[in-house]
């Protein structure tokens, strides 16, 4: 058994060669049958993202080369074109790969989520396609675990690193809870998109979205079951909203100072949140001047994802350490699996020598041989027999000059240590 990963991903290869080389829903079946009919290949898993084309397989010795064969034929990408751009990774250091994959410290932005649940649909489709053995299931078990070990005893995720995250965790830390907010979104492009699917999870369920168009708009009212209104009308609504956050590609602002100073009347000068995110601005900056309103822009927004990226780095050093930590343990357990095999043949190869010995001495017992001679016989013999082989293992270390197999035989049968 030998543990490989091979691929590509943002750092090392363009995008044209990555969308080359992903293995999409139409083609993964036959990926993942072509890998289980190689005779090369034990077991395999497949993650394919945007970003990332991996194959990891538990491979026979020569699995290595036939497996960059396999996936530049697959693809028909010529293998001087995929090469350079191609990673591989043996043993410990895939397992210490798919940890770092797993737990977002090889992703585009630091520490970001969504690749471990990319990774586990992988293997889902593996175990699916029946192309995941015993050392995969291991593999990647014990991955899941090390990825949940890193969000729970770091805060490698836990800080806004884009702009619609950062918009939402700003809302979070002024409003005590979403649930009892009204949202308005202003636009309905993806950036708004985005901020709608992250207020969405954290409790929002009342989002007004404004927009020029309500036919652009009913898409992501009817994901989110939000009220959809027209740009005109934003006066006329404005009051209800707690939180209103704006991206839209006007170039004059929106709402304007007066029709703030309306809503926060109508409101009795309950609190409001304003995050433009637009360039140009969709509010207007005197708007900040006004009691009872937060107003921030899309500058002061980058400005806490900068210090947030870089805390995101110092929780990075203890996520490298625990995986490191926990590669380095799974890969020694790995090994400890593979001393099984000869374990048991020893022990059963003793065990037939004693079996064998100990039944001729009990035959000459019952024709009425002398017992104390005959358990010195037996005693003599089995000792004989047992060490036959490792004498003959250490004879033969010396006479071919091999003082180091020679230490280790030593090492084995204790002699060392006497």
């Amino acid at each position: 058994m030998s543990l490989l990963a091979i691929g590509i991903n943002h750092n090392t290869a363009s995008v044209e060669l990555r969308e080359k080389v992903a293995f999409g829903p139409e083609k993964l079946p036959e990926a993942l049958k072509q890998l289980s009919d190689n005779a090369a290949v034990n077991g395999s898993v497949i993650v394919s993202t945007c970003n990332r084309t991996e194959v990891y397989c538990d491979v026979k010795p020569s699995g290595k080369s036939k497996l960059i064969e396999w996936l530049s034929q697959f693809h028909q990408v010529s293998p001087e074109e995929l090469k350079p751009s191609l990673y591989i990774h043996e043993e410990q250091a895939a397992i210490k790969h798919l940890m770092r994959v797993s737990c977002g410290l090889d992703s585009l932005v630091l520490g970001e989520p969504q690749i471990l649940g990319q990774v586990k649909q992988a293997y889902a489709d593996s175990r699916e396609h029946r192309s995941v053995d015993s050392a995969m299931e291991k593999l990647f078990q014990k991955t899941f675990s090390v990825a949940k070990r890193v969000r729970t005893e770091t805060d490698i995720g836990g800080q806004a690193v884009s702009v619609a995250y950062a918009a939402c965790t700003l809302a979070k830390h002024i409003f005590e809870s979403l649930e009892a907010s009204t949202v308005l979104l202003v636009g309905a492009g993806e950036t708004i998109e985005l901020v709608a699917k992250h207020l969405s999870a954290n409790g929002c369920n009342k989002m007004i979205v404004a927009n020029r168009t309500r036919e652009r708009a009913l898409p992501l009212a009817r994901e989110f079951g939000a009220e959809i209104i027209s740009l005109p009308e934003i006066p006329e609504h404005l009051g209800r909203a707690d939180i209103v956050i704006s991206s839209t590609a006007s170039p004059l602002p929106i709402i304007g100072k007066g029709m703030v100073e309306s809503a926060i009347k109508a409101r009795r000068h309950r609190p409001m949140l304003f995050v433009d995110i637009a360039v140009p601005r969709d509010v207007e900056s005197q708007v900040g001047d006004l009691s009872d309103v937060y107003l921030y822009t899309v500058d002061d927004l980058q400005s806490i994802i900068d210090s947030n990226i870089e805390q995101r780095k110092v929780e990075a050093i203890q996520a490298e350490a625990i995986v490191s930590e926990e590669s380095a343990a799974f890969m020694s357990s790995l090994r400890s699996l593979q001393a099984v095999d000869s374990i048991r043949d020893y022990r059963r190869s003793a065990n037939a020598i004693r079996e064998e010995l100990l039944a001729k001495s009990l035959q000459a017992l019952a024709t009425g041989a002398d017992p104390e001679k005959l358990l010195h016989e037996l005693s003599n013999k089995l000792t004989n027999r047992l060490i036959h082989a490792p004498t003959r293992a250490m004879q033969s270390a010396a006479e071919q000059g091999e003082p180091a197999k020679l230490a280790i035989i030593r090492q084995s049968l204790g002699l060392d240590d006497n």
